[in-house]
């Protein structure tokens, strides 16, 4: 399941990150958005959500949350 379909508020644990980029891959990897690290759906936006990273958030696009597996 990707991160579009997460529910808010629910911690989840990042399985991978499913992306041929390398760019966009070096771009989460930048946010602490790697596998193994757990992630949180703060809210869902129309096209995007916000997320909570290590003590941060993010508000990400569709095309990054997709990438992201929980």
């Amino acid at each position: 399941m990707d991160l579009r379909f997460a529910e808010e508020g629910k911690e989840y644990i990042i399985q991978a990150i499913e992306t041929d980029d390398e760019e966009l891959n070096a771009f989460l990897f930048s946010l602490g958005c790697y596998s193994g690290e757990p992630i949180t759906v703060v809210n869902h936006l129309k096209n995007s959500c916000v997320v909570a990273i290590k003590d941060a958030r993010y508000n990400i696009d569709k095309q990054l949350a997709e990438a992201i597996i929980i």
